[in-house]
């Protein structure tokens, strides 16, 4: 393999997590990123036993377990109601099941994990003002184009700057995300001023027709994470504006009071507009590579997206080791790894937001007839596909 670097575009938690997992095979890299300072925004993300796999291969398990707390169920409540649909337990069967457990964690919280390792690694260079233009390749090498900067030379890139990737820009030309018109606040308050008879030690999800609500538990059960979304029909993408509690509250006057009140009980909310990709089958282009939501963005609903980001880290990390020769043949086999099953989560995230998360009327009975049915035991062989996984794809590796 070439002596020079790769180049990773994005800082986030899929860029950071590509750097580590390419250090500990003994790779050198470069990490952009476009922000004046490295950090996340956003609040509490759902980290299944898939991203504790992650997590090991990549060498931060104790550290991200550190950050987590660990919640006894996945929990949905009928949002018009208040009445319990199901409860998937989160205990030691479960673990035993899947390897690890189910937690939630501050974003900021997993990504500052990352960047520690990082930033103590000799093998990272992360360098942040450093906005993407563009990219070139010679068949030998791709280099880096930055708006008012040198242009950096590398072995290869990853695009993995997000939604609106620069790199999948050239390479895919797709334009403008898909824009779900479903509008999401997000808000994260003290423990303290969650109504006491919320704080549960769950995920919990209240389903409702149109729109749902969610909360659980972070920071070592200092905060609260609260998200509280609606289907508004919205046609313009936005992310993390401020808005009044008035505005969040607006649509969700046909919902049970009981879940009502985590509306009025949030501060300081912001407002997303979410938007997805549809699933593409290339995202390789010779020497150069997307990888997270550059490469499959997706709805927030399976609670899947920072997972499947950083098992894309850990199939890149993989196929490099094993075909760092034949850099083309390394990325294309890491496309072949990734591309289905991420696909999968994006088709699927679509599917529980509509059958799940918002029916009504006789889908809304369908789902809780079927869901209050089912075991503990059967919710696990439902979810087996996908915590079972650290990305690496055990037919593709079988064949090796």
């Amino acid at each position: 393999m070439s002596d020079l670097p790769i180049l990773i575009a994005g800082g986030g938690i899929g860029g950071l997590a590509a750097a580590c997992g390419l250090a500990r095979k003994g790779h050198r890299s470069i990490v952009v990123e476009q922000a004046p300072a490295l950090g996340e925004i956003g609040a509490g993300i759902q980290i299944g036993p898939n991203a504790f796999h992650c997590f090991d291969y990549l060498g931060i398990g104790d550290e991200a377990r550190d950050k987590a707390v660990y919640i006894d169920a996945l929990r949905l409540m009928d949002a018009q109601t208040a009445e319990d649909i199901t409860s998937i337990p989160l205990d030691a069967p479960f673990r035993e099941r899947f390897g690890n457990p189910y937690a939630v964690v501050h974003r900021a919280d997993l990504h500052g994990v990352l960047l520690k390792y990082c930033e103590d690694s000799p093998l990272i260079d992360i360098r942040t003002n450093h906005v993407v233009e563009g990219y070139d390749q010679d068949g030998t090498s791709v280099t880096l184009k930055l708006k008012d900067r040198d242009a950096i030379k590398g072995s290869f890139l990853i695009g993995a700057e997000g939604l609106r990737s620069s790199v999948r820009a050239q390479m895919i030309g797709d334009g403008e995300p898909r824009i779900s018109g479903h509008t999401t606040y997000r808000s994260v308050i003290p423990t303290e001023q969650m109504p006491e008879d919320l704080r549960w030690n769950a995920a919990t999800l209240w389903a409702g027709p149109k729109c749902h609500i969610v909360h659980y538990p972070l920071k070592g059960w200092k905060m609260f994470n609260l998200v509280v979304t609606y289907h508004r029909d919205v046609k313009e993408a936005i992310a993390g504006k401020p808005v009044s509690k008035e505005e969040v509250a607006q649509g969700f006057e046909h919902i049970h009071p009981k879940a009502r009140q985590i509306i009025e009980h949030g501060n300081d909310w912001k407002l997303w507009v979410l938007c997805d990709r549809e699933p593409i089958s290339n995202w390789v282009e010779n020497r150069v590579a997307l990888l997270g939501d550059a490469a499959h963005p997706m709805l927030q609903y399976f609670a899947q997206g920072a997972c499947m980001a950083m098992e894309d880290a850990v199939a890149l990390s993989h196929c490099i080791e094993n075909y760092g020769d034949h850099v083309e043949n390394a990325l294309q086999r890491y496309q072949d790894m990734r591309r289905v099953r991420t696909a999968r989560v994006q088709m699927n995230s679509r599917l529980i937001g509509e059958y799940i998360y918002h029916p009504d009327d006789a889908k809304a009975a369908v789902r809780n007839h079927v869901m209050k049915g089912m075991s503990p035991a059967q919710w696990y062989d439902q979810l087996s596909w996908i915590y079972g996984s650290t990305g690496l794809d055990e037919t593709a590796l079988a064949a090796e």
